[in-house]
């Protein structure tokens, strides 16, 4: 966790970044394969958080005093066996925070600032691949809680699908639907997983602020990312949604449709969700149009499947309904495999 006014805090020296980049930088859009037969992981693989060079080392070299509970593991400085309740505190406090199963996932470190300092890049806190670093005590005004609750929302999104993105980096999927994630991120106001130059635009970093505000940290210290990720009560709501009820996998639908005389047939399909939008047919001699939400615009048409048939796929990028349509040479009964976000 960073925070966005330059604070030195022991031997943790906080960089900030001074202004936002303009609206129009240069962004490339991520590559997504529109392929609508590609699996769908029930859990996107996410990338994981830098540490300081040699900081595995470190960490292995700490004799750690381990806390057993029936929620995250949580290792202790040997810095703080003075008090004996440390790991049992820590213990209660993350098992205190808006949370699901992700919570036996997690491994705890508490550790001292000098500790973190030769552990964390340039932080006071820092969250990588199920695994958490943050001190007992307060930095700079700032609680160890607040920092901690931070850290935990990373860790909820490291454990969360949001496909074709990767969740801790974008987000989770009805957060980063609600803060129009994907449509930012091709408009270059959105820097999914960026550490460096663009960190106050990253939501990641915005989702795990959001989420700790959903814990009772105040938004009246909202310095670490942009204001334009500002937690409304529509992201809260779809922060909380997207910790107790997690998205798993996209909705498969069957559509049987009639197309009379009229040689054609329209519908609409509707997409509350950000994400892989796929339509096949196992029938050849039609025609398969993806439309926007008016009908007027032809988004993309069919390709032939090397089974027979066609399909469409289509990423959905803030778009909330299309409209269908499957053309044919005469009448005929068709079904449809229409899967969604």
């Amino acid at each position: 966790m960073r925070r966005r006014k330059q604070v030195t805090i022991g031997l943790v020296a906080l960089i900030l970044v001074a202004t936002a980049p303009p609206a129009t930088a240069a962004r490339p859009t991520p590559a997504y394969d529109a392929s609508p037969f590609a699996s769908i992981p029930s859990l996107a693989t996410s990338r994981t958080d830098r540490l300081r060079p040699g900081a595995e080392r470190r960490i292995a070299a700490i004799h750690w005093l381990r806390t057993t509970s029936a929620g995250a593991t949580v290792l202790v400085s040997p810095a703080y066996a003075g008090d004996p309740s440390t790991g049992d505190r820590w213990a209660g406090f993350f098992a205190s925070l808006v949370h699901g199963t992700e919570l036996g996932l997690l491994t705890a470190y508490i550790a001292t600032p000098a500790e973190i300092n030769t552990i964390c890049p340039d932080a006071i806190g820092c969250y990588s691949s199920n695994r958490l670093w943050v001190s007992d005590e307060p930095s700079g005004g700032i609680s160890p809680q607040m920092v901690a609750a931070h850290e935990y929302g990373h860790h909820v999104a490291n454990n969360r699908a949001n496909p074709p993105w990767i969740a801790v980096d974008s987000g989770a999927k009805r957060w980063a639907t609600a803060m129009n994630v994907c449509s930012r991120t091709r408009s270059g106001t959105a820097y999914p997983g960026d550490e460096g130059a663009f960190y106050t635009l990253n939501p990641g970093e915005a989702f795990a602020e959001t989420y700790r505000v959903l814990n009772g940290y105040g938004a009246d210290q909202w310095d670490v990312v942009d204001t334009s990720f500002w937690p409304t009560q529509v992201a809260l709501d779809a922060a909380r949604a997207d910790v107790l009820n997690p998205w798993t996998e996209a909705a498969t639908q069957t559509l049987r449709i009639h197309v009379t005389h009229a040689r054609a047939w329209t519908g609409r399909i509707s997409t509350p969700l950000d994400g892989s939008l796929a339509v096949t047919t196992t029938t050849g001699g039609v025609d398969l149009q993806l439309r926007s939400a008016d009908g007027k615009n032809v988004l993309v048409r069919g390709s032939w499947r090397s089974s027979g048939g066609k399909s469409i796929g289509y990423q959905v990028c803030g778009e909330r309904s299309f409209v269908l349509r499957v053309a044919s040479a005469g009448p005929r009964r068709l079904k449809l495999r229409v899967t969604e976000p």
